[in-house]
């Protein structure tokens, strides 16, 4: 009996699992206006005279009014597959990767996308995509997965990258070379010479990271799981925790342009700023949003998108954590 019990436990697992992860139809389009508060966002761009938001089921949504009202772009094909990151390109290109090493290219800002790259034999999801200057781009994700483009997104290239199949989550860097990538149970990896040779740094936290910020040459900034920050002052070679009090995972962050600082936000609505010193200035939450995975800044407001769709904010709670 208690094994005819614990098989019928394993076919509801897996038959919750597979309902989980199966494709769903899209939904149905009708005249209403769109309801950003019903799709679940995972990565937000701002750019000259546009915000771009990407998430569940291949959603990728534009605003030209700062936010304010919001259309559906036209992708092809839309594969209903959750896109994680986009990556401006200049020049009216634009990037997005997801599940199934999904990459979409735009070259009209955003209003239209076509296919470049698609992966469903494996599955697995691209994370992370970041513009290394000119035509090059590099795009990674789960297992290791880790691909560059000379020639601004059209075709890709896998490079080696010696991390033990770990999940790449975020990546930063500047001109002069220096980029940090991160990932799970504490990765970091460092590279003087744009990425031509990487170094693994010894691990000073052994759960996941989720984001990386460069603050300076040699000010960086790390955070993840568990509201996590950790703060160098020499490109990596040591770093300390910030103790912010909050035990929520952090997934995503903004630079704040006027004060040179960092806003990381995460799950319960979690927000942590940051000055350009890389101290702490002040925790809060925006009540009601639940995880919150990415922010941009449209002058003095505060854009944010997560599970619960994209919300403005008037910049007070920014403000509020200051005081």
């Amino acid at each position: 009996m208690r094994s005819l019990i614990g098989y019928l436990v394993c076919l509801v697992v897996a038959a919750t699992i597979a309902f989980a992860f199966a494709p769903r139809p899209a939904p149905e389009t009708t005249e209403d206006p769109l309801r950003t508060d019903r799709v679940q966002i995972n990565a937000l761009l701002k750019q000259d005279s546009a915000v771009l938001a990407v998430g569940e089921r291949g959603s990728i949504l534009r605003s030209d009014d700062q936010g304010v009202s919001w259309q559906t772009a036209v992708v092809e094909p839309q594969r209903n597959v959750a896109l994680t990151a986009l990556v401006d390109l200049r020049q009216h290109r634009v990037l997005a990767v997801g599940h199934d090493g999904w990459i979409l290219r735009s070259t009209d800002a955003g209003r239209h996308w076509q296919e470049v790259r698609h992966d469903d034999n494996l599955g697995e999801p691209l994370l992370g995509a970041w513009s290394a200057g000119g035509e090059r781009v590099l795009a990674y994700g789960s297992f290791g997965k880790f691909y560059q483009s000379e020639d601004a997104g059209l075709t890709w290239q896998t490079l080696p990258l010696d991390v033990d199949s770990a999940h790449l989550n975020s990546m930063d860097g500047g001109s002069d070379g220096r980029r940090m990538l991160v990932g799970e149970q504490g990765l970091v990896l460092r590279s003087h010479d744009d990425g031509q040779h990487w170094q693994s740094l010894p691990a000073f936290y052994n759960g996941s990271l989720f984001g990386v910020v460069r603050l300076s040459a040699n000010l960086w900034v790390s955070y993840g799981m568990r509201g996590h920050v950790f703060v160098s002052h020499d490109f990596g070679d040591s770093w300390s925790q910030l103790k912010i009090g909050n035990t929520l995972p952090l997934y995503g962050h903004v630079r704040l342009p006027e004060t040179g600082g960092v806003l990381i936000v995460g799950a319960g609505g979690s927000l942590v700023r940051l000055d350009e010193r890389g101290q702490l200035v002040g925790v809060g939450r925006l009540a009601g949003l639940g995880t919150l995975t990415s922010a941009v800044m449209l002058g003095s407001r505060l854009l944010v998108g997560g599970e619960r769709g994209v919300f403005q904010d008037s910049g007070g709670s920014v403000a509020a954590l200051g005081k």
